[in-house]
């Protein structure tokens, strides 16, 4: 395994470890109720910060940051199957979820901003009934990776995913420069390398060969480039 993977690895499997401290700075749950009251909310910060990150890296966040990556990759060892249908669920659960969140803050309007807000202490597992919310997450994700395939939290349920598809979008439409993948198609031998090693079971071959590496499934995590004994992708800052 190449350096960059174990990094990757390591960032992912600690950013799990800390899930329980982390959590409710991303809960969907939390953002609804500071919204009723007129709060921004920790996790309402978090999600705006990612649509910033993925202004100029994409959805790196969902390859080396975020908490869900580690133990469903964790989850390969037990279930590797590809998933390359149903993206569009996620957005089933979004477009509803963001609704109402715009609505909450058009009836109670703007009143506070507060990082800290429902979370005891500054940490996620400051009361004890706050584990079985661990559990219900830990377990669906488990149960998705195991019974759907790689990553199918990240397909079909992520909450956090759209707000960095809609930042790649923007950046797509402006054209300014960002972390990219780059293909060099003529060093392509199809040897079917980085399609098996793509966590989000995309079909890098086919997009390298057609030289457009863009994909809203993409999560920047490099495995492609890793595996790759051609060079036949790469990574860069590119318009």
């Amino acid at each position: 395994m190449k350096k960059r993977q174990r990094t990757r690895l390591a960032m992912i499997f600690t950013s799990f470890l800390l899930f329980p401290v982390t959590m409710f700075y991303l809960s969907p749950a939390l953002i609804i109720i500071g919204a009723a009251r007129g709060v921004v909310t920790g996790s309402l910060i978090a999600f705006g910060a990612m649509f910033v990150l993925s202004l100029v890296a994409g959805r790196a966040f969902c390859g080396w940051v975020c908490p869900g990556a580690g133990i469903q990759e964790a989850c390969f060892m037990i279930q590797d199957r590809p998933v390359r249908k149903g993206n569009w669920i996620k957005y089933l659960i979004w477009v509803p979820w963001i609704s109402v969140i715009l609505a909450m803050f058009v009836i109670h309007g703007l009143n506070e901003v507060d990082p800290l807000f429902g979370i005891k202490y500054g940490i996620s597992m400051g009361e004890p009934q706050n584990y079985i919310i661990f559990y219900f997450f830990l377990a669906l994700f488990m149960i998705l990776s195991i019974a759907v395939g790689r990553r199918s939290f990240c397909h079909h349920v992520c909450w956090m995913a759209p707000f960095m598809v809609l930042g790649r979008k923007a950046r797509n439409l402006f054209a300014w420069p960002s972390l990219k993948l780059k293909a060099e198609p003529a060093v392509c031998r199809q040897c079917h390398l980085c399609d098996r090693h793509c966590p989000m079971s995309l079909g890098v071959e086919s997009m390298v060969l057609k030289g457009d590496m863009e994909n809203s499934e993409c999560i920047l995590c490099g495995s492609c480039i890793d595996h790759c004994n051609a060079g036949a992708v790469r990574y860069g800052f590119f318009r």
